[in-house]
């Protein structure tokens, strides 16, 4: 089965315009989530999910620069520019990421799509995010093509078209959703970017640790905070975007 890996990105966000293109270590956000992806060996392609924007020809310049698949579609429809990428693509089971999550642990997705794989007989929807013990910025959900698709045909809901999987995960009667757990409750860690002040700690955690090992871990990063505590309160004020 066909793993695809759909990052969404665009250049229009709310809170933080061009954060996947904001430069740290040399480059810019949105090519380093890029590097982690790719090291994730359970999955087939990452496609770069933008808009046909021209604020978003700069992500398909980039994409073009590092030969990475790329889709454009519709702003605010982001469940059918998953679609219609899954469709071009070939995709079987669909990791969906997004473009602030730079931090992203390859061992984690790949946990993930190993889970769903070895269990898509009983689950229709898999994440780390229905019950959250992740750090934020560690987020994936991963669904069958069928779901995606019966999602696409079947949402009308603006917020479900602009949010991808709320439609699955409001539905546990018609869909068979799991939740993977962390070993402790790290949801407080915010490693997620979406205001300047999150670009700030992202920012630290790079200079820190990227030119020591450019894959760093989830571990590495919970040992540069346990070390330097001050850290957290960078962004702890911040609330998830609704």
């Amino acid at each position: 089965m066909r793993k695809l890996i759909i990052v969404q990105a665009r250049m229009t966000s709310t809170r933080l315009p061009g954060k996947v293109m904001k430069i740290v270590c040399d480059k810019p956000l949105l090519e380093h989530l890029i590097n982690r992806l790719r090291r994730v060996k359970y999955a087939d392609q990452v496609v770069i999910a933008t808009t046909v924007n021209d604020t978003d020809n700069q992500i398909v310049n980039l994409c073009k620069e590092l030969g990475t698949l790329y889709y454009r579609g519709s702003e605010g429809d982001v469940l059918g520019r998953y679609y219609e990428a899954a469709v071009k693509y070939g995709g079987d089971i669909i990791i969906r990421i997004t473009s602030d999550c730079p931090v992203i642990d390859p061992e984690v997705v790949d946990y993930l799509i190993n889970f769903f794989a070895n269990n898509i007989e009983k689950y229709d929807y898999v994440s780390n995010t229905l019950e959250r013990s992740y750090p934020k910025g560690m987020d994936a959900e991963i669904t069958s093509f069928d779901t995606l698709k019966e999602a696409h045909f079947n949402a009308y809901d603006p917020f479900d078209r602009e949010n991808v999987t709320p439609f699955i995960k409001k539905r546990p009667q018609q869909f068979r959703l799991y939740n993977i757990l962390y070993k402790t409750d790290m949801s407080r860690c915010r490693w997620t970017v979406d205001t300047p002040e999150d670009l700030e700690l992202i920012t630290k955690i790079y200079d820190a640790l990227y030119y020591k090992n450019p894959l760093f871990s989830l571990n590495d990063i919970l040992d540069l905070m346990n070390s330097n505590p001050q850290l957290e309160n960078i962004n702890a004020h911040v609330k998830q975007k609704k």
